[in-house]
């Protein structure tokens, strides 16, 4: 009977997970938060593909290996780009979440941009399956964000949330559990950092990477002038000569790097609220918006969106968890929420 009572337990393992294109992050009803790493995978080419890392280990490697080992990322824009390496990443992901464990199928929640199509949402779902999940339910990033950020969903009035993660930036407005209207952007982080390393390339000759326009982002990166001017060594390659090189930038200069992406953010949002009925832009009007996900740690973008609103502007408490702090929510509460799932 103790082994049949085992069993059972570990066969209703339950799995919440933000499935990004910047980072993964899994959650359990036992342990919370138990899983934040970057979704990035190392492959050996040599040896027909094999996964050398998965996670931080592989973002260490980015850029750092030779020829045989590819490092990759196969999320992009918040959907699968390469369903056989997503397969090993999930794979990695859940045995380190549930180790030891023979036995476990879990049910998985995932979430999933608003603007997915069949195809893709079919992909998230063959893909989780593949790796052993026994059931597998999905739920649009901005819901997520909404109930992570402890909106009242559940209320006939209007409450609009704008998640910003890696790939997307999702824009919605929430009424009694379903998503009123969605807007969906495929531009976020990465278009960010891709706009500081053009920026960089073409004032000042320098090549850098991906992960060190992240950081000068992190650093100085705004979207509105700050109090106090900021300024950070970045290092790169020249080139001209490929001799590496180090410069000077300041928070002016990566702003202006960014002010492309943040006007798209911009529009979005105005957009977004032109579409909205009457009655729930004045429930807006009223409330403000919410910011998720880790775009919403850009200094200045609150100001920014204020300014250029004029609507209340409130940043949840730790952004970069509250899509799969939602997620998790939902799993935990599946029959009194199960109708804000998309399947």
């Amino acid at each position: 009977m103790w082994l049949l009572d085992k069993i059972h337990g570990l066969m209703g393992q339950q799995l919440a997970m933000d499935l990004g294109t910047a980072n993964t992050l899994i959650y359990t009803k036992e342990g919370g938060i138990v899983l934040d790493e970057p979704s990035v995978v190392a492959l050996n080419s040599r040896n027909g593909g094999s996964v050398l890392a998965v996670g931080k280990r592989a973002k260490e490697m980015y850029g750092r290996t030779p020829e045989s080992i590819r490092t990759i990322r196969p999320m992009k824009d918040g959907v699968i780009a390469d369903f056989d390496v997503t397969n090993a990443m999930i794979r990695h992901f859940i045995k380190a979440t549930l180790p030891r464990r023979v036995f476990a199928r879990p049910t998985m929640m995932i979430c999933v941009p608003a603007g997915i199509t069949s195809v893709e949402m079919k992909a998230v779902i063959d893909s989780a399956a593949q790796c052993g999940a026994a059931k597998v339910h999905l739920i649009e990033e901005p819901m997520a964000a909404a109930i992570g950020s402890k909106l009242p969903i559940h209320e006939v009035a209007g409450s609009m949330v704008v998640d910003i993660g890696g790939g997307t930036t999702e824009v919605a407005v929430i009424s009694q559990y379903a998503v009123a209207y969605a807007e969906s952007l495929r531009i976020a982080g990465d278009a960010m950092d891709d706009c500081i390393q053009r920026y960089v390339r073409r004032e000042h000759g320098l090549a850098i990477g991906s992960f060190e326009a992240e950081r000068v982002k992190i650093e100085i990166g705004s979207a509105a002038p700050l109090a106090e001017p900021m300024e950070t060594e970045c290092c790169g390659s020249d080139v001209s000569t490929g001799i590496p090189r180090v410069i000077k930038l300041n928070d002016g200069m990566v702003r202006e790097a960014l002010d492309a992406p943040v006007r798209a953010i911009v529009e979005s949002i105005r957009k977004a609220l032109s579409k909205t009925s009457p009655e729930l832009a004045a429930d807006i009007q009223r409330r403000g918006i919410v910011l998720a996900g880790g775009g919403a740690l850009l200094k200045g973008l609150g100001a920014r969106l204020h300014a250029e609103t004029s609507l209340p502007i409130y940043r949840v408490k730790d952004p970069l968890t509250a899509v799969v702090r939602g997620t998790g929510y939902v799993l935990d509460h599946f029959k009194e929420l199960r109708q804000v799932c998309l399947n």
